[in-house]
């Protein structure tokens, strides 16, 4: 089934099922007023959205109306995690050589994962709000799932059976301020602004075959003012999958219901696959000329983030955010139904 959460003026939203061509919508709130508190009791609220999925499919819904997702939140607008790993290590061993860093030998068999703000997640259609270009703002697209309970020492093995929903995300940098956040020895954290999330949320069985319980198998499409850049297959040179991050993620701790772990920046080793972030592209030209060519992002540009099945429909919806100067986003009105 497809989940989103409708913006209705409240900080969490009201969750809402979405048909499986993202043509209608059903409020969820005789089952559950929020996603959140569908995941803290899955095994009983699941179903029930499930057979409201069904009818809404066959056109048997009472109350359904045309799915917007400008007007969509994040699926969870504010988590009790969000953690972001780097699958895809491709992408870290070229932005690496690009300038010059070793790249350690653990990489490849030790996850990198950092924690980033999971209190102000941003819709599909959010702007990204940033202060300055020189900041060096850009994209990153990727995939993310939203986990029930993992409890403390749970293996890869048994991992995969805690994901509950998956979703696409832009993870935005702003690239410029990372060097000297890392130098300190303490990572992230004003180089990561708010992350945005595609606008639907799916069950693993909504990808059919696409789905293998541990990657999805399809092209990750991005556009940057309106042109392609990036189809990256994310099931490809994957060498973390989902089960091995969560494993990374709960070693040493519980990761409760909500909590979403994200794949890093979708990344091929074919460059004719093009790029998922600018800084891949960057790194490429600076391996190749010495210096990169392709600037980042500046106010007023656009990026949009989709992925299809292999009939050509959508299946999360797009990401499509523009970039605005640093000033409070203007809050959208909450439509009522």
């Amino acid at each position: 089934m497809k989940l989103a959460t409708l913006r209705d003026g409240s900080r969490d939203g009201q969750l809402i099922v979405v048909s499986r061509d993202l043509a209608t919508a059903h409020l969820a709130s005789g089952i559950a007023g929020r996603l959140q508190s569908a995941l803290d009791d899955w095994r009983f609220i699941a179903p029930q959205l499930s057979d409201l999925y069904q009818t809404l499919n066959e056109g048997r819904a009472r109350h359904a109306f045309a799915f917007d997702a400008r007007q969509c939140m994040a699926p969870l607008p504010r988590a009790y995690q969000w953690a972001d790993g780097s699958a895809y290590v491709n992408h870290v061993e070229l932005v690496r050589r690009a300038r010059g860093a070793e790249m350690p030998a653990s990489f490849w068999t030790d996850p990198l994962m950092y924690q980033g703000g999971s209190d102000d997640l941003l819709g599909a259609c959010d702007d990204i709000v940033c202060a300055a270009e020189e900041f060096g703002i850009d994209f990153e697209a990727e995939v993310a799932v939203i986990t029930d309970d993992v409890p403390m020492g749970t293996t890869a093995e048994q991992a995969g059976s805690h994901i509950r929903l998956l979703m696409l995300a832009n993870d935005v940098s702003l690239r410029n301020l990372i060097p000297a956040e890392l130098a300190k020895g303490f990572g992230f954290f004003q180089s990561k602004p708010a992350t945005a999330f595609s606008p639907v949320a799916v069950t693993p069985d909504e990808l059919g075959a696409a789905w293998d319980g541990r990657r999805v198998q399809r092209p990750l499409l991005v556009r940057w003012n309106g042109e392609q850049v990036g189809a990256a297959d994310a099931g490809l040179d994957m060498v973390f999958d989902f089960p091995q991050l969560i494993a990374h993620l709960a070693k040493t701790r519980n990761a409760r219901a909500g909590s979403i772990v994200g794949s890093g920046t979708v990344s091929n080793k074919d460059p004719a696959k093009g790029y998922s972030c600018i800084a891949e592209k960057r790194a490429l030209e600076m391996i190749a000329d010495g210096k990169p060519a392709t600037p980042f992002m500046k106010h007023g540009d656009t990026v949009r983030i989709e992925m299809f099945d292999a009939d050509g429909t959508s299946i999360f919806g797009a990401i499509e955010q523009k970039v605005v100067v640093g000033k409070a986003a203007q809050q959208r009105s909450p439509v009522r139904y």
